[in-house]
């Protein structure tokens, strides 16, 4: 089953939260990314298919093995793209975050290295 751009965010955002709170519910999710709670519902039914996700009895999100792969992945992506464009191009904190948000799904490989061999000189 190929992830999409938006199923990687889900998933990014759910490390996330689960970093800051300790445990990831439904409605946390549809809070911080800004979606109505049955949004978040049919994309979470998507993810358990995909074997990305399991839910508790208490409806607690918990990502798989193969789900926090992903997620820390992207969420590398992110910072170092983030990093890159602030330290290196001089773009806000702000714009850097937003846009390194837009370019982790699509930069390529190649390109990505490139930018992390960088990021990591500074």
């Amino acid at each position: 089953m190929a992830l999409y751009e938006s199923g990687e965010d889900y998933l990014e955002n759910i490390l996330i939260l689960k970093n800051e709170n300790g445990m990831v519910r439904s409605v946390d999710i549809a809070n911080r990314m800004g979606f109505s709670k049955p949004s978040v519902s049919r994309a979470m039914g998507i993810l358990k298919k995909a074997g990305l996700i399991t839910v508790d009895e208490g409806g607690h999100i918990l990502l798989t093995e193969e789900g926090l792969a992903i997620a820390e992945k992207v969420y590398e992506r992110h910072n170092i793209i983030a990093v890159y464009l602030e330290k290196q191009l001089g773009v806000s904190k702000e714009n850097a975050l937003t846009d390194a948000c837009k370019i982790e799904h699509d930069l390529s490989e190649e390109t990505y290295s490139k930018i992390k061999e960088v990021v990591l000189k500074i």
